[in-house]
C-alpha cells in the first residue's frame, strides 16, 4: 500500500494493474521521435521500455478518507467483463477488492465514488457479477458522475455503430448505478465533503472533471485523464489517442498543470507509474515534475 496525508486527509493507492501498455509512436497523436528522444533519459525505464516501445501504465484507484468520509476516486476496469478488442481490460480476475481490503476498507464502506470519466479503465468497478446480474460493488455509496459525460456514453451505447467494448461499459458499469438509483450527477463546479470541489477538464471526454482537494492549507488535485504518462508534462500539447477534443483536451490540461504549479498542489494522475504522482513547476513555456517520493508511506506495489 501507499499512503500519502493531504492535510488531515489520507490518501491511499489501491492498484488493479501495473505494466506495459500501448506503444508511444500510436498512443500520442501529436509524437514526434525527436521530441520524445529528448525525455528518454529520465522517462526510461520506469515510464517508457525503449526496448519494446512500450509506455508504462499503472491502473489504480485513490481510496481518500477524510475522518468523516471514505471516497474512492475511479474504479479501474473491474473483473469478468467482456470487453472485446480491448485485451488489457478483457475478463480480468485480480485482486483489486483484496487490495482494498488490505488498505482497511470493505466495500460496504465506501460513501462516495466519484467517476472522473466514463471510460472502460475508471468504472469497471462500479459494479460486480452476482447470480449473472451486475450490481453495484459498493451498496453504500453514491455514485458522483458528470451529467454531460454520461449523456453522451448514454447515446453512444444505443449506436449500432459505436465499438463493442464501449456498449459494454456502459450497459454493465453505469446503467446499473443509474437502474439503482445510486448515481449523483454534476454539473459545473460542486463542491462535497467539506474538501472538495469537482471542476469541469473536458476534452478527453466531454464531461471529464477533476477533483480538487484542500485540506489545512495543502493541496493536491486529481487529474482523471487529462493526462497519461508524465511526458504529457513538458510535453502538455501531447494528446493520447483516445481524447476525443484534442484543442479542448490540451486546454485542459494546460490549466491542470497551471493550477498545480501555481497552487502547489500534489499532481494525483490515474496512470502514472511509481511513485505515483508529483509536484508540478513551470518552466518557460513548458512545466516540470518534481516527484513525490519523500511523501510515501510503504513501498511502490
Amino acid at each position: 500500500m501507499q499512503d500519502r496525508r493531504i492535510g488531515d486527509v489520507r490518501v491511499t493507492r489501491i492498484e488493479e494493474q501495473m505494466g506495459p501498455g500501448f506503444p508511444a509512436k500510436d498512443f500520442f497523436p501529436e509524437f514526434e521521435a525527436e521530441a520524445f528522444a529528448a525525455q528518454q533519459a529520465w522517462l526510461a525505464p520506469g515510464y517508457y521500455q525503449p526496448e519494446s516501445g512500450l509506455l508504462v501504465t499503472s491502473i489504480h484507484s485513490w481510496l481518500v478518507r477524510t475522518g468523516k468520509y471514505t471516497i474512492l476516486i475511479d474504479a479501474c476496469s473491474g473483473n469478468h467483463k467482456p470487453r472485446p478488442g480491448m485485451p488489457r481490460f478483457d475478463m480480468l480476475n485480480t485482486k483489486y477488492l483484496d487490495r482494498l481490503r488490505e488498505a482497511g476498507v470493505q466495500p460496504e464502506e465506501i460513501d462516495f465514488v466519484m467517476c472522473t470519466h466514463l471510460h472502460v479503465d475508471h468504472v469497471g468497478w462500479n459494479t460486480r457479477l452476482e447470480n449473472g446480474k451486475w450490481v453495484p460493488t459498493f451498496p453504500n455509496a453514491k455514485y458522483v458522475m458528470s451529467r454531460a459525460d454520461h449523456d453522451h456514453w448514454a447515446a453512444m451505447a444505443r449506436r449500432p455503430d459505436t465499438e463493442a467494448y464501449q456498449v459494454n461499459t456502459y450497459n454493465d458499469s453505469v446503467l446499473p448505478i443509474v437502474e439503482a438509483r445510486k448515481a449523483e450527477f454534476v454539473t459545473g463546479e460542486h463542491g462535497m465533503c467539506g474538501c472538495f470541489t469537482l471542476k469541469p477538464a473536458p476534452g478527453h471526454t466531454p464531461g471529464q472533471i477533476r477533483v480538487d482537494l484542500e485540506s489545512r492549507g495543502k493541496r493536491a488535485i486529481f487529474a482523471g485523464d487529462a493526462l497519461h504518462n508524465p511526458v504529457q508534462v513538458p510535453l502538455w500539447q501531447w494528446n493520447s489517442c483516445f481524447c476525443e477534443d484534442r484543442d479542448l483536451a490540451r486546454r485542459s490540461r494546460h490549466t491542470l498543470l497551471a493550477d498545480c504549479s501555481e497552487q502547489g498542489a500534489l499532481l494525483m494522475p490515474a496512470h502514472f507509474a511509481p511513485p505515483h504522482a508529483a509536484y508540478v513547476r513551470a518552466a518557460g513555456d513548458r512545466f516540470a515534475l518534481d516527484w513525490d517520493f519523500d511523501n510515501m508511506r510503504g513501498r511502490a506495489s
